[in-house]
């Protein structure tokens, strides 16, 4: 049976519908050559692991998980027992999109959520979680988690990212950062990785590969190594341990050599920007939120969402914004973004 057709109208829904790039996917076609060890026994393992060090600067423990849900949750219960409390953003992902799987792989650890602008936590936020309760009926709060980029698109700074690391230090709190767009985020700050992660004091990231380029695959970086013990343990029983981690890892390798990355995250960021701009000029459109990554949130008027998916557009109602996401990835082209554009313009009688 031959492969169906890419469907035109999809291109917005997530970074998650564009295919591999081809520096992944040159790599993987490099690494599937012969026979190698299994298990992540193999150079190709090695060397996305070194580059990893490489580029955070430091000598983190490195695991590689097919997926973000695992990665996240697999992480989060490394860093606290079940009667322990994960404190988190509302509109975090750990919280609307896991399906619960941070507190099942943690046996049952408690999330605490928290409000905050542009869906970002604050150290004030952070401290009354603690400080709220104290006693032995109440889940003790353990670690704190934060998106970068948030789920509104929005970016911590290298000093938001510092205050919150001092409240972590202060009530002895762990800090894990769910990093799926994270280079989206370090496209939008132009820092070097180990600003925003170590530095601040970040104990463990979840690296995000899948949005980024890659086919599947996320890293799971532990900068504070203590907390990796046994780590691979837990990959193996949640079914992560890929037996041909090679394919994974060639993917990152392709991706950080050269730096292919981070282009990636800067081509995603400027498409998105440049649909922001084109979209605010459109009279009833509203651009909605403070994008600083690589989705749009916009409030359409009346009939035009559904005259765009009545087009064969695909695009998500977001929880936390209101609006409709729409969201660029490293193939977003400006012929989609124009292809786009035309038909809000027409269906908005611009």
């Amino acid at each position: 049976m031959p492969p169906r057709p890419a469907e035109p109208g999809c291109q917005f829904a997530s970074d998650n519908v564009a295919g591999i790039c081809p520096a992944a996917w040159e790599a993987i076609e490099r690494a599937n050559a012969g026979c190698v060890p299994s298990y992540g026994n193999d150079a190709w393992t090695a060397r996305a692991c070194e580059l990893i060090r490489e580029v955070f600067e430091h000598p983190a423990e490195v695991f590689f998980v097919f997926n973000g849900t695992a990665a996240n949750s697999l992480a989060l219960a490394a860093l606290c027992q079940s009667y322990h409390a994960i404190v988190c953003h509302e509109l975090a992902h750990v919280e609307t999109d896991e399906c619960g799987a941070p507190e099942f792989f943690s046996n049952g650890t408690k999330i605490l959520l928290l409000p905050g602008a542009h869906a970002k936590l604050t150290p004030a936020g952070i401290a009354h979680a603690v400080e709220r309760r104290a006693d032995l009926h109440y889940p003790k709060p353990r670690v704190v988690s934060v998106t970068q980029a948030s789920e509104l698109s929005t970016v911590y700074s290298c000093a938001e990212l510092a205050d919150v690391q001092e409240t972590c230090r202060r009530h002895g709190l762990r800090l894990h950062m769910d990093g799926a767009r994270f280079a989206n985020a370090l496209a939008a700050l132009d820092v070097p990785p180990r600003r925003i992660t170590w530095e601040v004091g970040v104990d463990v990231l979840c690296l995000g590969g899948t949005k980024n380029g890659m086919g599947m695959g996320e890293a799971v970086v532990f900068f504070n190594r203590d907390l990796a013990d046994e780590f691979e343990y837990r990959c193996k029983q949640a079914g992560q341990l890929a037996s041909k981690m090679r394919h994974m890892a060639a993917a990152w390798v392709g991706l950080l050599e050269g730096g292919r990355w981070l282009d990636n995250a800067r081509h995603a960021n400027a498409t998105a920007a440049r649909l922001e701009r084109e979209l605010c000029g459109i009279p009833g459109v509203d651009v909605l939120g403070r994008r600083q990554a690589n989705a749009v949130f916009v409030r359409f008027p009346g009939g035009v969402a559904d005259g765009l998916r009545q087009a064969g557009w695909r695009f998500y109602d977001f929880i936390g914004s209101g609006g409709c996401r729409l969201m660029c990835s490293w193939a977003t082209t400006d012929a989609d973004i124009d292809a786009l554009l035309a038909d809000v313009r027409r269906l908005a009688g611009a």
